[in-house]
């Protein structure tokens, strides 16, 4: 006997029939995708320099695959990609650090593997004829390089310098015992040179002098070591022993000389109007300095001198200078202060020419 159903049985019965179908269904999509998902991945070659990476995965960004591979990217670096067989290939390009060091500034700058020409064109750094760069235009940069393009200027300047006096110290009667005195005041002199100067970045490099000319003589200082006393006239018992051909000196120092001679003496100094501490012949003057007539006496003539009566010794000289006023048989004697010269005054004097 069939069995009577209900409505409300069979509506049930029919819903449950349905919800076993979908369930089927979707069991049976989700198992064909994960089957086939397997063949949706895609293997990657990554190139990082001298790092190669094989990775397989089911993303499709490059940067998403660099991530999940291990592949940090700094800022400025960048990377490539192209379909190869069986997968895909990305290539990483690292920025490179330059530091430039331009006209004596310093800048950083990045570079892609450029050439050091094609770096300083984009940079609009571009070397003039005057500008030394430490690399080669065509060499490729690399990371760390150290950049450096210098200014080079070579100039032709003039200049002046001091040419420091000299310090000379003479026994000074006039000046207390244990004291010293500035006689005459040292002046620097003068120098005019040409030189050329190299400037790197506007900084002076080196300069090779060229030529030098003195424009102003220094004048020498002039320091009286104090001995307390003036020079005084000869005392007879220190005179020299004068003999033929010989002179015997109160010290028993022995001199020979040829010859002898008399001439009119005055003294001077080198405070006198037209006088410094600076001889004809290029030497300082000092006790001992005549200035004679070159004519009549020879430069660098030795001779011992003494007034004709005895009653001065000015001792060994050298003819080292003139005058306008010393002519023929005239003569100078110096002495370093003014109060000696005109203690001395003019007086006949004895050359001995010493052999």
């Amino acid at each position: 006997m069939r069995k009577y159903q209900s409505k409300a049985m069979r509506r049930r019965n029919f819903v449950i029939r349905l919800y076993v179908a979908l369930l089927s269904a979707i069991l049976g999509l989700s198992v064909t995708a994960l089957l086939a998902r397997p063949a949706l991945a895609t293997t990657y070659v990554i190139t990082d320099g001298d790092r190669v990476v094989t990775y397989t995965t089911f993303a499709t960004d490059p940067a998403e695959v660099l991530g999940q591979a291990g592949v940090e990217l700094a800022e400025n670096d960048t990377y490539t990609t192209e379909a190869v067989e069986g997968g895909a290939a990305i290539t990483v390009s690292r920025a490179q650090n330059i530091t430039i060091h331009y006209h004596g500034q310093t800048t950083g700058a990045t570079s892609m593997g450029e050439t050091v020409g094609e770096l300083l064109d984009r940079l609009k750094l571009v070397p003039t004829g005057e500008d030394v760069v430490s690399h080669g235009m065509e060499e490729l940069t690399y990371d760390g390089m150290e950049l450096r393009i210098d200014r080079i200027q070579r100039v032709q300047e003039t200049f002046t310098t001091a040419v420091p006096y000299e310090v000379v110290r003479y026994s000074a009667p006039e000046v207390p015992e244990g004291t010293e005195a500035v006689l005459a005041e040292g002046v620097d002199g003068e120098l005019l040179c040409s030189a050329e100067v190299t400037y790197r970045n506007g900084i002076e490099e080196s300069r090779v002098l060229l030529s030098e000319t003195v424009t102003r003589n220094p004048v020498t200082e002039v320091i009286g070591v104090g001995t307390g006393t003036e020079r005084e006239e000869a005392d007879p018992e220190s005179m020299p022993v004068i003999g033929d051909g010989y002179i015997l000196l109160p010290t028993g120092e022995m001199l020979t000389y040829t010859h002898s001679d008399t001439v009119r003496a005055t003294a001077y100094t080198h405070t006198d109007s037209g006088c410094d501490m600076t001889t004809a012949t290029g030497t300082t003057v000092h006790w001992g300095t005549v200035a004679v007539d070159p004519r009549y006496i020879p430069y660098g003539t030795r001779m011992f001198i003494m007034a004709s009566d005895g009653s001065y010794v000015y001792g060994i000289a050298t003819a080292e200078d003139c005058g306008g006023d010393i002519k023929g048989d005239r003569m100078d004697l110096y002495m370093p202060t003014y109060s000696q010269c005109i203690q001395f005054g003019r007086r006949r004097c004895t050359l001995y020419f010493l052999g």
